[in-house]
């Protein structure tokens, strides 16, 4: 903020809307990437493609964003589930009996907070 009040630089790491920075990685994904900050505001600094390794990594947290997003435009709750599964720390720590448990606890916990078709009661886990 004191560099976008005062117009002094700054660089900062921010998560920002890709838009082309990492090209290996889709426009419309979080990144994080080195910003400059001054009193034309933040300016993401263009990185271009990763190596395919890096690339392959990251993906598998987007894969997890774009399920969720997918959750909410199509109000599939089961997507909820999907992303849980996916997330690779989720999936080290926990099987799947455990994953699907702590997703109904949480949609549990924060009901209040959620749209009505995220509500529903805990689903029930084809085996």
């Amino acid at each position: 903020m004191n560099s976008v009040w005062t117009g002094e630089p700054s660089v900062i790491y921010g998560n920002v809307r890709n838009n082309g920075c990492i090209t290996s990685l889709p426009d419309n994904c979080a990144a994080e990437v080195p910003c400059l900050v001054d009193g034309s505001g933040i300016q993401p600094t263009y990185i271009g493609e990763l190596p395919p390794q890096l690339t392959a990594l990251i993906r598998t947290n987007i894969n997890v964003q774009e399920l969720t997003v997918q959750a909410l435009m199509t109000e599939n709750r089961e997507h909820i589930y999907h992303a849980a599964m996916m997330d690779p720390h989720t999936a080290a720590e926990l099987d799947l009996d455990q994953i699907w448990a702590l997703v109904d606890e949480l949609l549990a916990t924060h009901r209040d907070w959620l749209p009505a078709w995220a509500r529903g009661s805990a689903k029930v886990r084809a085996a």
